[in-house]
């Protein structure tokens, strides 16, 4: 019903007359579209059975009360409707946009259950947010006093900034630092723009600068500050620099060129797009126009590698995954987006050794058989003899996951205690370190996971730092001034 409504409404703007200019008829279009997204936003919230059991809202990582939002946008009561959204998240419309809603909330829908399909959670609170920005209810969240308290955040991503604004917003000076040029961590430089626009996230750190974050670019911890020298500046520190060390693949020939992470390839594809200049885009070995692009991995960054390949313009993109459909990490929402676009998923095939001289022209893979299931439950691999082939390719791009950096060497701190994976040892209940007033939160305490996870992080994180430093903190420092 609704796309026929989208299609009654476009009609309408055809029989417009020709002689509007390119602008009036962007204008129109735009009037078209706002038109429908708010009949759709609504019958899809009218769609919510307000069942006694809200799964949608015990599966979203925030607590988000999702039922209560949904029947406000109902009723049409959309500045209501934003408030409740971001009571508990405090990026709505970023999560709107790139959450794995299959896997959380939607995919826990009663009225998915009952096979009806799902209530379009993500695009209503995608919506609702956007129309708060539009209208000018998103305001900095400013304290209403100030506490003569400063507080460090290492890392500008999902957690660090959601911890910001919360600990902002009880009135503490706010420093964060991060190591690239823009704030945003994986938000920017990770995540393609098809799937999350820039101007996105830049609008939202702002919003944060406006309130009084300070913020510090091109800043490295271990080279312009030790751990130790931010320690003696603040009351508290929280380390939030998520896990960018790409897992690696030992096979013959992997130091071939134009056999590349995934990061540096979505960090350059995303540079551009904002308008940088990037030398391994211009010179094609992170550009896959014109290539045969094959993708080793199959989790949602290996989505995002896939569909970006796409439409830059590769001949051919290609996914590997040693496991089957229904068994891959990432998104199946993302999966047949991509296989609508054009990309062509071998299942069941792990790569063995590259192929070429100097420059990869080829992977070879064999073909596996999902065995008996471990103690997970997860069918085990097992190649099956004799079934090699290769796979052309011109760049190869390895999704394979991502790995913590070896922070105590980076920060200077070898004191600073990491678990056998690298992760952050923290206690689980404080969210502090092995350092006294050093916290962390998201990746870099759990792995490589979710952004509305990092928030949720940052958000308890932020909670446990402001009772640290009311309590040990702030006595510490007036010890310190006597």
């Amino acid at each position: 019903m609704a796309n026929q409504k989208m299609l009654g409404f476009v009609h309408t703007a055809q029989k417009m007359p020709d002689k509007r200019s390119a602008a009036d008829r962007r204008q129109d279009f735009a009037e078209i579209y706002a038109r429908f997204s708010n009949e759709r936003a609504g019958e899809q919230a009218n769609r919510c059975s307000q069942c006694g059991v809200p799964f949608c809202q015990v599966h979203c990582p925030v607590s988000n009360n999702i039922p209560d939002w949904l029947k406000l946008t109902a009723e049409g009561r959309l500045e209501e409707a934003y408030e409740v959204s971001q009571a508990t998240n405090n990026f709505p419309e970023i999560c709107g946009r790139i959450c794995p809603q299959d896997r959380l909330c939607e995919g826990n829908c009663v009225i998915e259950q009952s096979t009806h399909g799902a209530v379009t959670i993500g695009s209503v609170e995608k919506y609702i947010n956007d129309t708060a920005w539009e209208n000018g209810w998103v305001k900095p969240r400013k304290p209403a006093r100030e506490l003569g308290l400063s507080v460090g955040v290492i890392g500008a991503g999902p957690a660090g900034l959601a911890a910001a604004e919360e600990l902002r917003a009880k009135g503490y000076e706010v420093h964060v630092y991060d190591r690239y040029d823009r704030m945003g961590g994986l938000l920017v430089y990770g995540i393609p723009g098809f799937k999350l626009e820039k101007d996105v996230v830049a609008r939202r750190v702002q919003r944060l600068a406006d309130a009084g974050v300070i913020f510090h670019s091109n800043f490295e911890v271990g080279r312009d500050a030790s751990l130790a020298e931010l320690r003696e500046r603040h009351v508290t520190i929280l380390v939030a620099t998520g896990v960018y060390k790409a897992r690696d693949i030992k096979a013959p020939g992997s130091g071939l060129k134009n056999i590349v992470p995934a990061l540096d390839y979505l960090t350059a594809s995303n540079k551009v797009g904002l308008g940088d200049t990037v030398e391994a885009y211009e010179n094609g070995s992170l550009n896959a126009a014109g290539k045969k692009v094959v993708v080793l991995g199959g989790g949602d960054t290996a989505m995002d590698c896939v569909r970006t390949a796409i439409r830059q313009g590769a001949t051919s993109v290609k996914c590997l995954y040693r496991r089957d459909r229904k068994n891959m990490p990432g998104s199946q929402r993302e999966v047949a987006h991509a296989e609508e676009e054009g990309v062509e998923f071998v299942w069941q095939a792990a790569p063995e050794a590259f192929t070429g001289d100097d420059v990869v022209t080829g992977v070879r893979a064999v073909r596996i058989h999902l065995g008996v299931a471990d103690a997970t439950g997860r069918q085990t691999p097992q190649v099956i003899e004799g079934s090699e082939f290769t796979e052309p390719a011109d760049l190869v791009i390895k999704a394979l996951g991502f790995e913590p950096e070896d922070l105590p060497g980076m920060f200077g701190s070898p004191d600073l205690t990491v678990t056998r994976w690298g992760t952050l040892l923290v206690d689980h209940r404080t969210k502090m370190t092995s350092l006294d007033g050093v916290f962390a939160a998201g990746d870099i305490v759990r792995g490589a996971s979710l952004v509305v996870w990092a928030i949720r992080d940052g958000r308890d994180a932020a909670e446990a730092m402001h009772a640290y430093a009311q309590t040990v903190g702030a006595p510490k420092l007036a010890v310190a001034a006597e």
